[in-house]
């Protein structure tokens, strides 16, 4: 019994001093980069940017679908991703909005006229040679954003030429430039189907006007070639041409998740959605700077109070459970770190909450253990008691404590308000790593000290020497 204890014990150290190295800040002894690529992602409240609320609005006063309003989410993040933010946040909020958090940002102004361009869509003639997706391309459709300041210029024919985008990436000079055949504008539709004979996940699209007659001559001459899909400049796909494709069509050879990626992003470089900025709002580094200094300290404090509190009602225990709180601090960090978590305000309340429903599950076990020893139990089956009876009341609160943290992410999620989302996700892990430290570290500990006699003394047990006169016995 002692040895597996032991064991016990054993794996519970590697996984603290593991949880350990990865929750100390800093790059020291940092293995194969680890801990470097995976950071302390702070949130706007924390280190300061812009927060940003779009709203889409569509020619005519139509409305926005999921699908559309999800792929213009995704082209929102290929271009913040250009920005160089670090851990920027963009999601949907109820039927037509998008909100946009970018921590760190240095230009709020260049941000906002990035976020507000429209997403240009093409399909492009490859010449027969596919392209990688991320690649960056020249085409010869111009530049059709209603916010580009440049003056267009006119060339030595008389034509007149688009200004660049300022928003999308800026092709090599001396690549190619591709032909475009057709372009968002061109499409109706697209959405996700399967394969009626092998069961294949499919993207189909429709075109419409003339578009169908010039897409299905040019793959009715390019049959077994390649052609890629292109938006903002950046290539996203390059299917080969199967057959020759009137008013509509498919592409296959991908994943269920790539197909349901293409569709969404095929619908929103279709609509051409024009996007409306609701509410802007910009958060200094310096008030990010003090909230964290007042968090460490709201921390600290509750942390040495509830420490505090432990040790002098139950004594010896309670130092074990002190110890599985920290364990508990270090694994729930290093899990923020790996999972990975924006830590916000509302999160690490999130998080501070869960350190006293941690010790809430020790308070149960304890008690029921103190009870045991008065009605005259071992120590070994007063320790087995506690936690087996204290259980069933730890299990059922977490478990409903977790539940309304998945309802509360999802409604934060589907609301885009972050708060509640920052404040479910580190509470959820906080309870779920807590029943980790409370029934496997503080039992391990407790097993341990029994098994080598340790404790022979019903004060160190938190019991008063009122109640016991006689040693207590293993």
């Amino acid at each position: 019994m002692r040895f597996r204890h032991v064991r016990m014990l054993l794996l519970i150290s590697l996984i603290t001093v593991g949880a350990a190295w990865i929750s100390i800040p800093g790059d020291d002894l940092d293995i194969a980069g680890f801990k470097s690529d995976h950071p302390v992602r702070q949130g706007l409240d924390l280190q300061g940017g812009l927060q940003v609320t779009l709203e889409a609005r569509p020619p005519g006063g139509g409305s926005v679908d999921s699908g559309t309003l999800d792929g213009t989410r995704d082209t929102l993040e290929r271009r913040v991703n250009g920005l160089g933010v670090s851990e920027p946040l963009i999601q949907t909020r109820g039927d037509n909005q998008i909100v946009v958090e970018l921590p760190g940002v240095e230009d709020p102004e260049q941000a906002v006229e990035v976020l507000r361009e429209t997403a240009l869509l093409e399909i492009i003639n490859t010449n027969g040679s596919p392209l990688a997706p991320g690649t960056v391309v020249q085409t010869t459709l111009g530049d059709t954003s209603a916010s580009a300041a440049a003056t267009p210029a006119v060339a030595a024919d008389g034509s007149v030429q688009a200004p660049p985008d300022p928003n999308v990436p800026t092709p090599d000079p001396s690549s190619p430039v591709y032909e475009t055949i057709v372009s968002g504008s061109d499409l109706s539709d697209s959405f996700v189907t399967s394969d009626p004979m092998t069961g294949q996940p499919l993207v189909a699209f429709e075109l419409k006007g003339s578009a169908s007659e010039t897409f299905y001559e040019f793959t009715r001459d390019h049959i077994g070639q390649p052609m890629s899909i292109v938006v903002d400049k950046q290539v996203i796909s390059s299917p080969n041409i199967a057959a020759a494709i009137s008013s509509s069509g498919t592409i296959d050879g991908m994943t269920v998740i790539e197909a349901e990626q293409l569709a969404t992003q095929l619908k929103a470089g279709a609509l051409g959605v024009p996007l409306d900025v609701v509410s802007s709002r910009t958060v200094g580094p310096s008030l990010g700077a003090d909230s964290i200094d007042r968090s460490l300290i709201a921390g600290i404090v509750g942390l040495a109070t509830v420490a505090a509190f432990m040790i002098l009602y139950y004594r010896l225990p309670g130092v074990l459970s002190v110890v599985a709180l920290l364990i508990y601090t270090a694994i729930t960090f290093a899990l923020f770190r790996l999972i990975p978590v924006t830590l916000t305000l509302p999160g690490i309340a999130g998080f501070i909450l869960s350190i006293g429903m941690a010790v809430d599950a020790n308070v149960l076990i304890f008690a029921r253990m103190k009870e045991e020893l008065r009605s005259g139990r071992s120590l070994r089956d007063a320790v087995e008691a506690g936690f087996d009876h204290a259980w069933p009341s730890i299990r059922d609160s977490n478990v409903s404590t977790m539940i309304t943290c998945v309802i509360l992410y999802w409604f934060g999620q589907f609301t885009g308000a972050t708060i509640i989302t920052g404040f479910a996700l580190t509470l959820f892990v906080g309870v779920a790593v807590s029943l980790f430290s409370a029934i496997t570290v503080t039992r391990t500990l407790l097993r341990l000290l029994v098994d080598l006699g340790a404790i022979r003394n019903g004060w160190l047990l938190g019991l008063e020497r009122s109640e016991t006169s006689a040693p207590v016995t293993t």
